[in-house]
């Protein structure tokens, strides 16, 4: 139950609540019998979420008795006031929420979906049916069609000889740590990281020291690629690559190719702009990127541009990262977690 109890003048309160009934049992409680309805209000909520959430309902009440008899009402309503009985019939059942006027698709504009991934709903042959839904169910079959899309593809071995890839400041290292987590704390998987550089430094940040709390050996390139124990894992930290020069991922290339690394797990900033994700999603491409991982989703309020992504079969989803801690603050449900953000639930 939600309720404000504000002074407002001599013998009246205001209430917030969200049905008639809650309003009744609130009033009688804290005023007792002889309280009479002042006026009532429907209270919006603000924002985005206002096209998912029912309005409250702002009840001010006010106490009869004899210190309150002369007392103006005008100052909070114009209109008389009601006996507390007849609160029932005066707050009918607050209107439902109706789609916003450009219906079911401006609302999911909104919400940062593309009109890549919009296309992909309004093609479908219930996307008419869909709109005459309840604005909840609505919501929910939306979520429910944008997961399958993403799910279309074949399914994948668990990667286990990996390359990171991705622009320089993308997060790339901390998202190796955090895959490493998963593996080491979640599977107690043991291995080992090449770390490779080129013609250009190849700092490790905090992948060093994390690393060896785990337990987890680094090697430096050149050394044997191949795993080390049997059913182990070896993860590549690789240089940055470039989003706006190919040719200079020439080496990068190379070096994926010599020594068969099949497994490339694209590392995406999805705090980025949309030109920018899409120059560093197309190099990633381009040098064979078989996954996908997203980072700095703490700093992004809106999920949906991500959609488009994940509608490629060509690449997987690992995961994505919501937080810069080398451990934690990541989900591996990836079309899960981006429709619990695109689409709130009622």
């Amino acid at each position: 139950m939600s309720h404000e109890g504000k002074m407002l003048p001599p013998g009246a309160y205001k209430f917030q609540v969200k049905s008639p009934g809650e309003a009744v049992a609130l009033i009688r409680e804290k005023l007792g019998p002889n309280a009479r309805v002042v006026s009532v209000n429907s209270v919006k909520p603000t924002g985005f979420l206002r096209f998912f959430k029912v309005p409250k309902l702002e009840v001010i009440a006010q106490v009869d008795g004899p210190a309150q008899q002369h007392t103006s009402l005008s100052s909070v309503s114009s209109e008389p006031a009601l006996p507390l009985d007849e609160l029932r019939s005066r707050l009918a059942d607050p209107k439902p929420v109706d789609l916003p006027p450009a219906g079911l698709a401006g609302l999911l504009r909104r919400s940062g979906l593309t009109e890549t991934a919009l296309n992909r709903l309004q093609s479908r042959a219930n996307w008419n049916e869909l709109n005459n839904l309840p604005l909840h169910r609505a919501l929910a079959e939306t979520s429910r069609l944008l997961c399958e899309h993403a799910g279309q593809r074949l399914p994948r071995a668990p990667i286990s000889r990996a390359a990171f890839l991705g622009a320089p400041g993308v997060g790339r290292t901390t998202a190796l740590c955090k895959w490493l987590s998963i593996e080491v704390f979640r599977r107690d998987r043991k291995g080992h990281i090449v770390a490779v550089e080129f013609d250009q430094p190849n700092p490790m940040g905090p992948l060093q020291v994390f690393a060896e709390a785990l337990g987890v050996p680094i090697a430096r390139f050149p050394c044997e690629t191949q795993r080390a124990v049997e059913n182990g894992f070896v993860y590549f930290d690789l240089p940055g690559m470039s989003t706006r020069r190919p040719q200079d991922n020439a080496k990068l290339a190379e070096f994926l190719d010599r020594e068969q690394i099949t497994e490339r797990v694209l590392v995406l900033n999805a705090a980025y702009d949309r030109p920018s994700l899409r120059d560093a999603y197309a190099a990633g491409k381009d040098l064979g990127a078989t996954h996908l991982a997203f980072t700095h989703l703490d700093e992004v309020s809106q999920w949906g541009k991500l959609w488009d992504y994940l509608f490629d079969e060509d690449l997987e989803p690992l995961f994505i990262s919501t937080g810069p801690s080398p451990t934690g603050d990541w989900e591996e449900d990836v079309p899960a977690a981006i429709a619990r953000r695109t689409l709130p639930e009622t």
